[in-house]
């Protein structure tokens, strides 16, 4: 142990080996009293995980954006094709919502075809 205290003690800015050993008690005192080892994650690695999840977070919002632009376009293009009153038009909204409800999103093009099939 004195080895490795005595090669370590620097790199986390001790100026003496008796101070990397105070703070090395106080985290293991701290992490004792809160069950939390969360609360006792190195910066770096709290650092790396926000860096990570921002990333995601961006990427995802792009891809939603470009999937709702698609949605839009698709929906003008069968708009401009399609024949359709409001009442007909509100319950077939009412549908998706429930089937995207009661099935967690997981809709198929198989289903609704064979929806419209049986109408």
């Amino acid at each position: 142990m004195k080895e490795q205290i005595e090669d370590t003690y620097r790199s986390d800015n001790c100026r003496t080996q008796s101070e990397f050993i105070e703070k090395a008690v106080e985290f293991y005192l701290g992490y004792l009293h809160t069950k939390n080892a969360g609360a006792f994650l190195p910066e770096a690695l709290s650092a790396m995980m926000t860096g990570t999840l921002d990333y995601y977070t961006g990427r995802m919002g792009s891809l939603l954006f470009k999937q709702g632009v698609d949605l839009h376009v698709l929906g003008q293009i069968i708009a401009y094709d399609t024949d359709i009153d409001e009442g007909e038009y509100q319950r077939l909204r009412g549908k998706a919502i429930r089937d995207m409800k009661r099935t967690n999103g997981r809709i198929s093009f198989k289903d609704a075809l064979d929806f419209q099939k049986s109408v």
